[in-house]
């Protein structure tokens, strides 16, 4: 798994903060979107962030997720 990899979220993550739901629970689970970032540091220093992958679905929503919670859909190139 890395930046650039499309996923799909194969676990149940509510979250509250999708733009089309906003303040209401929201299940991601079966949506794809793309990996822009796996947090491994913050302000230069390494960090172990619970919720590592960053992901964006669409231009103004992406969230935050485990490892086990997605899987690759399709490889970024190089």
């Amino acid at each position: 798994m890395k930046i650039g990899d499309r996923v799909r979220i194969i676990e149940s993550v509510i979250v509250y903060h999708h733009p089309e739901h906003k303040k209401q629970p929201f299940d991601l689970k079966g949506m794809e979107g793309e990996i822009i970032d796996i947090v491994t540091t913050w302000q230069g220093r390494p960090v172990s962030a619970n919720l590592p992958v960053l992901v964006q679905f669409e231009k103004r929503f992406k969230a935050h997720f485990r490892d086990n919670e997605v899987e690759v859909t399709e490889v970024a190139e190089k």
